[in-house]
């Protein structure tokens, strides 16, 4: 057993804990000196005033699981008796070298499932204040940012408000420290570096960035060229728990940032789509007028799921042909709104969608619940899922196919839904795909809302709209 120590060594201390939360743990035994973050192994160091405080501390807490935002954290006391003020690895201080305040923000951005450039922190930043310069650049402690502004006030202002929230639901959680530089060189006008006083800089296309007194190469987030989708693949998850919170677009946490949802990731890659205003933050659709025989809540989530993560879906017993569907976010449900009220016709009945006067649907038993289901199409890869997003149309996209699939079997799968006018089978990154051509839409929706994560020779096949025309 290590000996007791004014320092405590804690664990699991995810990227949602901040330094503010650690103290507030300890406060109750007494004055918190100084709170190291060592956010690459999820741990952290706690300095006591003396050493009576941190026994008590973790006597107490021998009996009791500390909790922090959810998460258990695991306390013992450290090897070190003093905790020294030197940097850390990333830039990283002690908390009383943070409070001396600083006009340029040391930003770290954990779990970054969307893109995240210049334009997008000064979205976020700009409203505290006026932003000078942004630098982005790959840390070993993640994703980090260095941002100037104008004055000392406007710093502490984004660094009070902004510390330990979310840009986007349930992801890129802001981690922000005073920097000790006292001025940022940017010497290029990219999605990597930006210098808001001078609009006059040249675009860089290589992966260099400057920093005042930093002569290492940094390494662009987006990977050669500055492709915003570059970054390194996140893997398959289980549904949408994350360590953070909720996942993208479920607007659940109680640090997300507010008015910044799935619209700002496609915003800030290009625009968004013609008619999509980004701004509707309801997130529940009534659709009605449905062929209650033949329409379920699992075809209601293939259809909706094309436009995002559905969370919810309800029948209406007392209307049978109504039925609510929750999307992730009202970004996602604007795009589900106006993509579908082009007059489609689903079973034989023209099918009508609005936004809900509902906020949400409750878990009941009438209720089914899809927040978890690793068939949501927007649990990766999201912002390039969104350019994809099109009204039903006569083709079908068709992936997770065997590889040794044959037109004929895609076709004899699919056919009972409608005439096919033809199917091609291609290859994309080493994994089998088709594209299938109905005569009309209706008959190309029947078969999506029908056929999607349905089993073709075995595999879970998956099924979207193609905005091609032409096999």
């Amino acid at each position: 057993m290590t000996e007791p120590s004014k320092v405590i060594h804690v664990r699991n201390v995810g990227p949602e804990i901040s330094e503010g939360d650690l103290s507030q743990l300890a406060q109750t035994f007494g004055v918190v000196q100084k709170v190291v973050m060592l956010r690459a192994k999820n741990q952290a160091l706690l300095q006591m005033q003396d050493l009576p405080s941190s026994i008590q501390m973790m006597q107490y807490y021998t009996g009791v699981q500390p909790n922090i935002r959810g998460r258990n954290v695991y306390m013992q006391f450290s090897s070190h008796q003093e905790l020294t003020t030197d940097s850390g690895a990333g830039g990283r201080r002690s908390s009383d070298q943070e409070q001396q305040p600083n006009r340029i923000l040391l930003i770290t951005i954990h779990n970054p499932l969307y893109p995240i450039t210049v334009d997008v922190l000064h979205q976020v930043f700009s409203p505290h204040g006026y932003v000078e310069k942004i630098v982005c650049f790959q840390k070993s402690a993640g994703l980090q940012a260095l941002l100037q502004y104008s004055n000392q006030a406007s710093a502490i202002s984004a660094r009070t408000a902004l510390q330990g929230r979310n840009i986007y639901d349930g992801c890129c959680t802001l981690d922000i420290q005073y920097s000790n530089l006292q001025e940022l060189q940017v010497n290029y006008n990219n999605e990597r570096t930006r210098d808001y006083t001078n609009a006059g800089l040249p675009s860089e296309q290589g992966p260099r960035g400057g920093v005042a007194g930093n002569n290492n190469i940094m390494s662009s987030l987006f990977g050669e060229g500055g492709n915003v989708y570059g970054m390194p693949p996140q893997g398959p998850r289980p549904g949408f728990q994350q360590n953070a919170g909720p996942g993208p677009g479920m607007g659940l946490g109680p640090y997300q940032m507010p008015g910044l949802t799935s619209a700002a990731a496609v915003a800030a890659i290009g625009g968004l789509p013609p008619g999509i205003t980004g701004t509707n933050d309801r997130s529940v659709i009534l659709a009605s007028n449905l062929n209650a025989e033949k329409v379920d809540p699992d075809k209601l989530f293939n259809l909706f799921s094309n436009y995002g993560n559905v969370l919810r879906v309800k029948m209406l017993h007392n209307k049978p042909d109504h039925a609510l569907i929750q999307m992730g976010d009202g970004f996602q449900a604007e795009l589900a709104v106006t993509y579908l009220k082009q007059g489609i016709t689903l079973f034989g009945k023209r099918l009508d969608v609005n936004f809900s006067k509902h906020a949400q649907i409750n878990p009941s038993p009438d209720s089914r619940d899809y927040s978890t289901s690793n068939l949501n199409r927007f649990n990766r890869n999201a912002a390039k899922n969104y350019r994809h997003c099109t009204p039903p149309t006569r083709m079908i996209h068709v992936s997770s196919l065997p590889q040794e699939i044959t037109s004929e079997q895609i076709i004899n799968h699919l056919s009972p839904h409608g005439t096919i006018v033809g199917a091609k089978i291609f290859e994309s990154n080493g994994k089998k795909q088709a594209l299938v051509l109905f005569s009309n839409e209706d008959q190309a929706l029947e078969a999506l809302i029908c056929q999607h994560a349905s089993n073709l020779e075995g595999h879970t096949i998956r099924l979207a709209f193609s905005k091609l025309t032409t096999l």
